[in-house]
């Protein structure tokens, strides 16, 4: 088959499943990439894998700073319709080289990219890693927000732009979906959420794990517990600060918390509850992969607690270095961790993820057992090779 892929991702897990997926399917098929100036090429590479990788250039606009900061819904809105015309611009490229189907993934701007609705001569799938949480979605609240957020809801009375935004937003996300042949998407429990939002029937197409570089490093474990995600309120850090506050204080282990994006009033937010909580934490950005199979290693324990996380992928990697995790019963999690076998899965509350943690830090034996029992399931259930020969049938028929 002749492939056209596009995305417009910044760094991330999304980002790394295109890689994983250009790889392979580049090996039995022709397949060329299209993406946008705005997107991160250099994270998660696919350059090496392809011959022809075109990008097209758009930079959204600047926006203002304080006094003038709601002008910038108004800035957001020409960007959307900015966008629509450059993707408008990329789908006609595509069109004239007569690829047999579009493997589209998300933007960092639209979500459902609009390259959908220009691209209807050929098939075109589109693999949603998951709806656009913010509209769709109420925000975890933050006390750094507080004020700002009652002082826009005040002003929002009055001020038409953040609606106008907010509606075309949310138009167009419904609209571009709906103009893919096929939707896939990572889990069951995102497919229920489109099926709700957007009211489409998608089909799952799970991620895979490379057992072959993300296994054991034989180095000597460290007091620290993991947690894998970007800076942001929805990846539940700071319920992970709780639940280690009531760990005993002696002996209790330093949480590090590795991320490529870090949101700055965030981070102080962790900082202050930790300090607060008696707990050490460190966080690490801009981690390489390579860093990141070390910290797994390193780890006695992958603690894991975002709210409604569509699939799971940072459960499955620290299985497959044979480290234990411990995470919330919620969302696409349930789907990758084996309760008891491969794992422990906790109801969202600081004292019980506190217990599974103590049992897993007193009971090295039961924790090693979990830790062998996870790269094996990884090994035998999620690999790319699996999960490669279902996204190609969904590509094919």
């Amino acid at each position: 088959m002749r492939i056209a892929i596009y995305h417009n991702l910044p760094s991330g897990g999304a980002k790394r499943t295109v890689l994983e997926q250009v790889k392979r399917l580049s090996i039995r098929h022709e397949v060329d990439v299209f993406s946008l100036s705005s997107a991160n090429h250099e994270f998660a590479d696919l350059r090496p894998y392809i011959k022809n990788h075109t990008v097209l250039e758009f930079r959204p606009l600047k926006l203002l700073q304080s006094p003038w900061g709601r002008v910038n819904q108004a800035i957001r809105w020409l960007d959307l319709s900015r966008l629509n015309r450059r993707t408008q611009h990329l789908s006609q490229i595509i069109l004239k080289n007569g690829y047999d189907v579009l493997l589209a993934h998300p933007c960092q701007f639209e979500n459902n990219p609009s390259v959908l609705q220009h691209v209807t001569a050929i098939r075109t799938v589109y693999y949603c890693h998951e709806p656009l949480r913010l509209i769709y979605e109420k925000m975890p609240a933050r006390p750094y927000d507080q004020a700002e957020l009652r002082r826009r809801q005040l002003l929002n009375r009055i001020d038409p732009l953040p609606s106008l935004y907010k509606a075309k937003l949310q138009r167009q996300d419904r609209d571009n979906i709906r103009m893919a042949a096929r939707v896939l998407v990572n889990s069951n429990f995102i497919r229920q959420s489109v099926k709700q939002i957007y009211g489409i029937d998608a089909h799952v197409s799970y991620h895979g794990v490379d057992g072959s570089f993300f296994q054991p490093r034989h180095i000597e474990k460290l007091n620290i517990l993991l947690s894998v995600g970007s800076l942001t309120p929805l990846k539940g850090f700071d319920f992970l600060i709780q639940a280690m506050g009531c760990l005993p204080t002696s002996g209790r282990p330093t949480l590090v918390i590795a991320s490529n994006f870090q949101n700055p009033p965030e981070r102080e937010y962790l900082i202050d509850l930790a300090g607060k909580s008696g707990v050490d934490v460190e966080l690490e950005g801009n981690v390489s992969d390579v860093r990141l199979v070390e910290l797994y290693s390193q780890a006695k324990i992958t603690v894991y607690a975002p709210l409604a996380e569509p699939f799971g992928l940072v459960p499955l990697e620290s299985m497959a270095c044979a480290t234990p995790v411990v995470a919330v019963d919620e969302g696409g999690i349930r789907e990758t961790v084996l309760h008891n076998q491969t794992g422990l899965l906790v109801q969202r509350a600081p004292e019980l993820f506190a217990g599974a943690i103590t049992q897993l830090l007193t009971d090295t034996n039961l924790a090693r057992e979990i830790g062998v029992n996870g790269r094996e399931h990884v090994l035998n259930h999620w690999s790319w090779e699996r999960a490669m020969d279902t996204l190609e049938r969904y590509l094919v028929a």
